[in-house]
Formats: C-alpha cells, sequence, structure tokens
C-alpha cells in the first residue's frame, strides 16, 4: 500500500470517527448524562442540608405541639392590637387600615397643628437681638433711601383719549347713559346787561359743550376768564312723582361744571365741579367772570318772556 493510500485511509477514518462524535444520538447521552450528574448534585446537597437540619432540630418528644385553633386566634389578636383588620372573606382581597376611633389618641393631623402652634409661639416670644438694628438701612452717601410709590387705581385718562377724541382734541366729558333728545323746545335768552343778545336753540341734541375752543365747542364763550371746555348743558331721563301720587319719567336739563379755573354760576351760586345741578325754567346761568345772563325758557313759556 503506497503513501497517498494510507493517508487517505486515515483521513476517511477520522471523518466516520468526527461523525459519529457529533450524531444526535450521541449528543442525547452525552446532555442526559449530564443531566443526571447535575441533579445528584443537588440531590445531595438537599440531603446535606436536611441532614444539617436534623442534628439542629430537638428531638421529637421535645417539640411543642401546636394546633391550628391555637395559632389563629392569637394572629388575629395581634393585627387588632395593631390597627388592622380584614373585611370580608375573600382570600386576595387587601388589608384595610381600621377607622380611627375616639379612644384619646391623637391624629397626624392635630400633632401637626399642635407643633405648628407652639412654633408659632417661640417665634412670637424670642428675645429680640440687641444687635438686630430697627432702623431702615441707609443708602450711599447716608441718605435714607425714598419709598416706592404705591400702584394708582385712577383714572389715566388713556382710554378716554382714545374714544372721546372730537377734531383732535380730547374731550374731558362723557354723556351719562341716562341721556336724551329733549321733545320739549328749549331756549337760551342771553342779556348783556340791558342789551339782549340772539336767542340759542338748545333742544336739537342731547347735550351741548360750553367754552372758549370753538373747534369744539358746541355754544362759544369768547370770555378770557372762561376755560376752552367749561360746562356742559346735558339733558336727562329721571325719574319723578306727579300730583295724583304716581311716577313717571322725563327729561329735565341739567348743567355740571367741567373743572374750570373760574367755575360756573347757577341763580349767581357757584356749583361743585363735576357735578349735575337741574335748571328750572327762568334760572339764570354764568360762566366765569363773563357778565352775559343765560336764562333758560322754553317754546311755551310766552307770558315769562313778555315779563324779563
Amino acid at each position: 500500500m503506497g503513501k497517498s493510500e494510507t493517508k487517505a485511509a486515515d483521513r476517511k477514518e477520522h471523518h466516520s470517527r468526527h461523525r459519529k462524535e457529533r450524531s444526535p444520538e450521541n449528543d442525547r447521552n452525552t446532555k442526559s448524562s449530564r443531566n443526571r450528574e447535575r441533579e445528584d448534585r443537588v440531590r445531595g446537597d438537599e440531603s446535606g442540608e436536611r441532614h444539617r437540619d436534623r442534628s439542629r432540630s430537638p428531638p421529637m418528644g421535645q417539640r411543642p405541639h401546636r394546633e391550628e385553633s391555637d395559632v389563629k386566634p392569637r394572629i388575629k389578636q395581634e393585627r387588632t392590637d395593631r390597627g388592622y383588620e380584614r373585611h370580608g372573606h375573600e382570600r386576595h382581597e387587601p388589608i384595610r387600615v381600621k377607622q380611627e376611633q375616639d379612644t384619646g389618641v391623637m391624629s397626624i393631623k392635630q400633632e401637626r397643628e399642635m407643633n405648628d402652634q407652639s412654633r408659632l409661639d417661640r417665634r412670637q416670644h424670642q428675645p429680640q437681638n440687641p444687635f438686630q438694628s430697627t432702623e431702615p438701612p441707609m443708602a450711599e452717601g447716608g441718605e435714607v433711601p425714598k419709598e416706592k410709590e404705591k400702584v394708582n387705581f385712577e383714572t389715566s385718562g388713556a382710554l378716554t383719549e382714545d374714544t372721546n377724541t372730537y377734531r383732535g382734541v380730547v374731550i374731558k366729558y362723557n354723556e351719562p347713559p341716562e341721556a336724551r333728545k329733549p321733545k320739549r323746545k328749549w331756549r337760551f335768552y342771553i342779556f348783556k346787561g340791558e342789551q339782549e343778545l340772539p336767542v340759542l336753540h338748545v333742544h336739537r341734541q342731547s347735550a351741548y359743550l360750553l367754552g372758549r375752543d370753538r373747534k369744539i365747542a358746541d355754544i362759544p364763550i369768547d370770555h378770557p376768564s372762561c376755560s376752552k371746555q367749561h360746562a356742559v348743558l346735558q339733558y336727562r331721563l329721571v325719574d319723578f312723582t306727579r300730583d295724583n301720587g304716581t311716577k313717571g319719567r322725563r327729561v329735565r336739563p341739567y348743567v355740571i361744571d367741567l373743572e374750570s379755573a373760574n367755575g360756573t354760576f347757577l341763580n349767581n351760586k357757584k356749583i361743585e365741579p363735576k357735578r349735575y345741578y337741574e335748571i328750572q325754567e327762568k334760572d339764570v346761568v354764568k360762566f366765569g367772570f363773563s357778565s352775559r345772563d343765560y336764562v333758560l325758557l322754553h317754546a311755551n313759556s310766552k307770558d315769562d318772556e313778555d315779563e324779563l
């Protein structure tokens, strides 16, 4: 047999032996043998532990005998003493905390309130620190800092400036909700000393602005003592009581001063600014130091006109 044939036979024998070792049956046998060895080791450990436990446990004659009837009441009593109890008879129902009873025991909330009160009392009775100054801190240069200006909730006039502008001028006055146009034909009869000036018809709108600014004034007043926006003649719907006791509503004329420099006079009496004053028939209104008298009448008061 040649050299090459010997090598081929050895190679064939090696491959056949390798296939036999890797066969499923051989793997199964190997795994089973390993499992058996592992089980033997585990079994040996358990037997050793049992042997050790037996050596530690007392003899059979000295072991106390516990009955189930003795153990259960004791466990139930311990749960009751700790404040726990089991409601219901279901196996997996959770254990609920027993509600507090009036047994004189302080609750957590009461204890917290008591601690807060005691802490507050300690702070109130705490002695004052002698090294702490009660004077305000000094700023640089030895001057006491000025207090900050508080918030001012008064009206600034910015809203009026946006909503009540006429011909580029901000009007100081806004008509009230009860403003109405009169049905009676009211008139202003103007007198300058003994001289009678043209009549002003003041019934065509609900309000008339009187002032020195002709750009916005409904009734111009040219006297230098009068303000640009001096006063307003306003018609208002008000309640009144009739002679028979019944109540009604009617439109009446009023005058209001717009914080003028020299004031407005009703029957030679100066009126307060920003306040309505009712004008009766034949009342006289004056503005500032002007010598003109404004007498209020209406179309049906002819007899009164003759008397003037």
